[in-house]
Order: C-alpha cells, then structure tokens, then sequence
C-alpha cells in the first residue's frame, strides 16, 4: 500500500470490480478518463471479470494497476496504472482514472499520480515516464504539468470523440527532472 495524505494506492481486489464496471461504462467517465482509448471503455460483467483475473496474475514489471481509495473513509474513487515498463531502455506509460465525479478537481488524481510517479521512480531504474490525454481534457493537462510532466508532442487530430477531433497530447517526465522536483519540495518544507 501507498499512503498519501488524501489518497492510498492499494492492490485491486474482486470487489474492485463492480467499481470499474460502473465508471467504464458512464460515458461522461470514459471521456474524461479515455477519450476513445479503448483500454477505458464500455464492457460487461464477464468481459470485466475476465480482465479482473488478469489483471490479478500480471507480472508487476510489465504491467501494474492500483485502486486509489480516498483515506479519509476508505471510498474507491479510481484507479492508476503503469504498463511497458521496459528495464533496458528505462521507460514507463502511466494512466489515472478516477471514477467518482464528484471527487474531480479535488487534487484526488493528481495525488495519486503524483503517488505512483514516486514510486516508480524510486523502485525501478527509470530514465522517463510517459503518458497522454486529449487535447480538450485541460484540467488533466494542468494536473500533469503541475507534476513535472512536459508536454512532449502532439498527434494531430488523433482522438475522434462526439463527432469531432482531438489532438493527443503527450507528456514526458525525465528521472532529472523528478529528482529535481523532489529537492525542491523538500527544500521549501514539503
């Protein structure tokens, strides 16, 4: 378990599941937490459940999730994840999700990111950390940024969602630039 101040990442477990299966298929959830990346997105019961045993079997180098639970009550709120971690050239994708609205724009997910950032870096040898997000979904833009990603790129137009296009937005966090976060929150107290 990760503890945070507000957030705590845990293993996911079979009651998880009933969580995921309502937020992947609310549409306002899946465009916010997607944006057509069909990783997030509508399914069933089985299909979930199917997924959920996989998920249970991974092998955490290559692939790891992690229910994000509020602390103050313990409430499932969402989920991060990391998946390619590829040890030879240092690299990660990292994903958020949360999937209790009325928990966005609480600093939830950018906690528990922020989480998962600290712990990949400090328990792999990581040279980067990637992820993305579309190109309407600002306030995860802002969220990124304010964690030391860098936008890196875009793919124009890549991200078709309610009819009109969006570019997919990359971001970038450099191990230097992490290390350089962290002597800089301890440095002003944090």
């Amino acid at each position: 378990m990760i503890e945070g101040r507000a957030v705590r990442l845990r293993a996911p477990r079979a009651e998880d599941a009933e969580h995921q299966l309502r937020w992947r298929n609310d549409p306002e959830v899946v465009r916010w937490a997607a944006a057509g990346d069909p990783r997030f997105g509508p399914t069933t019961a089985e299909a979930l459940a199917e997924r959920f045993g996989r998920i249970l079997r991974l092998d955490p180098r290559e692939t790891a999730v992690f229910t994000v639970e509020e602390t103050a009550g313990g409430r499932t709120i969402g989920l991060v994840d990391y998946r390619g971690l590829d040890p030879y050239e240092g690299v990660v994708e990292v994903g958020i999700a949360i999937g209790e609205k009325e928990f966005w724009g609480g600093g939830y997910g950018s906690e528990a990111l922020g989480l998962l950032v600290d712990h990949l870096f400090g328990a792999f040898p990581l040279h980067r950390m990637e992820l993305d997000t579309w190109s309407g979904n600002e306030r995860a833009a802002r969220a990124f940024t304010r964690l030391g990603f860098r936008e890196e790129g875009r793919r124009r137009d890549a991200v078709l969602l309610d009819g009109a296009r969006y570019d997919r937005v990359l971001f970038g966090m450099l191990r230097s630039e992490w290390e350089e976060r962290r002597r800089q929150d301890t440095s002003d107290g944090g």
